[in-house]
């Protein structure tokens, strides 16, 4: 699954426990006609994928869903879901029309001089 928008944050490195584990989180918000404020976590390794990207920046992030089960000590269950990142794409540089041919300057056409009118063509217009 993948998630687009532009970034509206993103938080520094966390890092819990005694074993190290690490955790960095991005929201992105949607442009759509109702913009959602998605909080995507990135874990471990994939903490680092987000040095090179900043607030304003489109981009298109692959996530996962996860979910876990919780019992409290009271007993009780309880459920949690998140949204885990695990690759993100840099939009704006794909926007110049990524997969099209450079159009050549204007310049690099030469003007047809040698028209002339009473040449018959078989076009219908």
């Amino acid at each position: 699954m993948e998630v687009q928008g532009k970034i509206k944050m993103v938080s520094e490195t966390q890092t819990f426990g005694s074993n190290g584990f690490r955790k960095r989180e991005v929201v992105v918000t949607t442009e759509e006609q109702y913009p959602q404020h998605i909080m995507v976590e990135f874990v471990q390794d994939k903490c680092d994928l987000l040095n090179n990207f900043g607030v304003g920046q489109s981009v298109k992030i692959s996530i996962n869903l996860r979910g876990r089960e919780w019992v409290n000590p009271q007993g009780e269950t309880k459920y949690f879901n998140s949204i885990q990142g695990w690759r993100i794409e840099n939009l704006q540089q794909e926007a110049g029309g990524a997969g099209m041919p450079p159009v050549p300057p204007m310049d690099a056409f030469e003007p047809a001089d040698n028209l002339n009118e009473e040449d018959h063509d078989d076009l219908p217009f």
